[in-house]
């Protein structure tokens, strides 16, 4: 099961990520983690967000890039050594990382990732029985 990410092309300048925010907050479409990747011209805004699909309306409707896409959501313990474990299966089956990012919800860590080899991470989070977080247990209060 994937979790749904916006990811929004910015130009790198000043108050463009706040215009994002502000279309979102104006319509209380909440905002769990986000990342950003910047070069010198351009920024990648990565959003797990209370309602992906109305967001990237709402975005494209501003003129704003955005594309959904598939990530993997897990829950990590919170505790040391727990994120390399779980990363380990996934390194031995050759399987990149293409991206990542966490952040902590109550009493564990949810680690956002996307990998190289979609199919074969499933495999490997069904064997190892690791934990897959929902959009909906994200946003569960």
């Amino acid at each position: 099961m994937s979790i749904k990410q916006l990811s929004i092309f910015l130009e790198n300048k000043s108050g463009r990520l706040n215009e994002v925010l502000d279309v979102l907050g104006e319509k209380k479409i909440n905002i769990a983690a986000l990342s950003v990747a910047d070069t010198s011209e351009y920024g990648i805004l990565r959003l797990i967000v209370s309602d992906p699909v109305e967001a990237v309306n709402l975005l494209k409707n501003k003129n704003f890039s955005v594309n959904l896409t598939d990530v993997i959501g897990l829950e990590t313990p919170p505790e040391a050594g727990s994120l390399a474990k779980i990363l380990k299966p996934f390194a031995e089956a050759n399987i990149s990382i293409e991206y990542m990012y966490a952040f902590t919800m109550k009493d564990k860590g949810i680690v956002v990732m996307r990998t190289s080899n979609r199919q074969l991470a499933f495999k490997i989070i069904e064997e190892k029985k690791l934990k897959i977080i929902t959009l909906e247990e994200i946003f569960k209060f």
